[in-house]
């Protein structure tokens, strides 16, 4: 069973899809959304079970149904970009139906987000089981320390952290049971060991000041696909299309002109 997906079609062209992060939903890309849709068809969507898309009745909370569920709104083909689970999400799927991606960018997301000793950086996993211990307790307030979190190090982390709220609380917030099963793929989805067989060209963009996935991350995935291609952003935390907009378009613009 497919559930009911919402997007958002803006511009025309070679189609573009932005996933969003865990928590959140699709207006989050507003900050670039008239940029990127200057360069080919954008669509945003709700994950499936966030904002605006219900999550299907009867369908597991598991992450292969929901990069299934998220691959079936896809358009055919399209340059597909992930924030955080998003990337994930948009990673698996370029794994499992390369065809359909034209290109794969992943911002400020991991292949795997725990931190691990003695040398993979990361979320520390007790910060991930305290949100999850927290969920059921207050479960906005939780979302809000989150989000806070998303921001920390950035130079308008306040100005950051008050319009992710405004995009968050203009739709229907995702029930405890997505958010807890969100925070459980975080903590367990690994697809490190995949990523060499990723054959179509990939694009990674990091914040330098990101408390999530920290900057030391880049030169291990770097080693784990070297087919691929980096930016750090300098002045960015875990959302940098939100802190540097005009950085985020240019360096992701840049890529794209290299793509046939």
């Amino acid at each position: 069973m497919v559930g009911k997906v919402w997007t958002d079609v803006s511009g025309s062209g070679a189609d573009i899809v932005v996933l969003h992060g865990w928590g959140l939903n699709g207006l989050i890309w507003t900050p670039v959304s008239d940029a990127l849709s200057q360069l080919g068809r954008l669509t945003r969507m709700d994950l499936p079970g966030y904002g605006d898309s219900l999550w299907p009745d009867g369908v597991a909370l598991e992450f292969s149904e929901l990069c299934s569920q998220t691959l079936a709104a896809l358009p055919e083909r399209c340059h597909l970009i992930g924030w955080s689970l998003g990337g994930l999400v948009a990673t698996q799927i370029a794994l499992q139906a390369p065809e359909r991606v034209q290109s794969l960018t992943t911002v400020a997301s991991s292949p795997y987000f725990p931190a691990q000793e003695p040398d993979w950086p990361g979320i520390e996993p007790s910060v991930l089981s305290q949100f999850g211990k927290q969920l059921s307790k207050d479960f906005r307030r939780t979302v809000e320390r989150f989000l806070a979190l998303q921001s920390l190090g950035s130079p308008h982390a306040k100005a950051d952290v008050k319009a992710i709220k405004e995009w968050l609380f203009s739709k229907p917030m995702a029930p405890v049971e997505v958010l807890d099963a969100g925070l459980d793929m975080l903590a367990q989805v690994d697809l490190r060991a995949q990523l060499s067989r990723l054959q179509m060209p990939f694009f990674r963009i990091y914040g330098r000041l990101d408390a999530l996935v920290p900057a030391q991350v880049v030169t291990q995935v770097d080693a784990l696909a070297p087919q691929s291609r980096s930016y750090l952003a300098p002045r960015c935390s875990h959302a940098p299309f939100i802190s540097d907009p005009d950085g985020f378009i240019s360096a992701w613009q840049g890529f794209y002109a290299t793509l046939d």
